[in-house]
């Protein structure tokens, strides 16, 4: 598989998430899928042809390797990682369709110069509005992938450990033989290394949706408070007018009554 044409894909998204994004992208391309082709391929490069069992007859390796590995940790990783990823390529879609909505709400209004054509193109989109629900909804799919496969391996490998020594019994085995796993410790920190990163994106993607979520608590009691304090401002101003008229009567009354005293006096 091609990684770096995969890892292109999704740092397209990249410049639209948050810091904590941009530190989850960056543990899942070092430290995942780095890790992956440079290392982890290579320690599993042997896994069926290391596995061997005390016996000669035929067809009893393949079907106790099966048996105890039904699927390979190497594509096991590599579908984690390509259904952990895929919720970003909802965010670019709709980063996309934004796009080209500005496109031709700027086309239809007369104007056509490509400078600000191109701008649309490359500025960053503000999580906000739809555009949030979509981000929120990918980590959370995110989330729900990756709990999910560690489950499955913690099913498959109980304690996510590589055993060394397996007994099988199985057709066309002539009876119980015991099957030998190559380069078991090495494999078992690999995959406690591979299963650690996973539950660090976890606590990334986790962080990342209280983040948004408290932005937008935050930006929702801001626009809250800014309403209030326009709507208490409305309710002064009649108030205000009232008693400056008041003040006015009273000063009209005041001078009134001088001038009819000063009549008064000179009669």
């Amino acid at each position: 598989m091609n990684w770096a044409s995969f890892y292109a894909v999704i740092s397209g998204v990249n410049r639209h998430s948050t810091g904590i994004g941009r530190i989850w992208l960056s543990v899942l391309f070092i430290f995942r899928i780095l890790v992956l082709v440079v290392a982890a391929e290579s320690v599993w490069g042997d896994e069926k042809s290391g596995f061997t069992c005390n016996t000669q007859q035929p067809g009893c390796n393949s079907v106790c390797y099966d048996h105890f590995f039904p699927i390979s940790h190497i594509r096991l990783w590599a579908l984690q990682l390509i259904l952990v990823s895929t919720p970003a390529l909802l965010v670019a879609m709709h980063v996309a369709h934004r796009r080209h909505v500005d496109k031709r709400l700027y086309k239809l209004s007369g104007r056509s110069n490509p400078k600000d054509l191109e701008q649309i193109k490359t500025q960053k989109m503000k999580i906000t509005g739809a555009l949030w629900w979509t981000y929120v909804i990918s980590l959370l799919f995110r989330i729900i992938f990756e709990v999910t496969f560690m489950y499955v391996f913690y099913m498959i490998y109980p304690g996510y450990k590589m055993i060394r020594l397996v007994k099988c019994d199985s057709y066309p085995c002539p009876n119980t033989v015991d099957c030998f796993v190559s380069r078991p410790t090495e494999k078992t920190v690999f995959t406690v290394f591979m299963l650690a990163v996973s539950g660090i994106c976890i606590l990334l993607n986790i962080a990342e949706v209280v983040f948004l979520v408290g932005k937008c608590h935050q930006g929702l009691r801001y626009r809250s408070s800014k309403a209030a304090r326009e709507g208490s401002k409305a309710l002064s101003e009649p108030k205000k007018n009232e008693v400056n008229t008041k003040q006015i009567s009273t000063q009209g009354d005041t001078l009134e009554a001088e001038h009819v005293l000063s009549i008064v006096i000179i009669m």
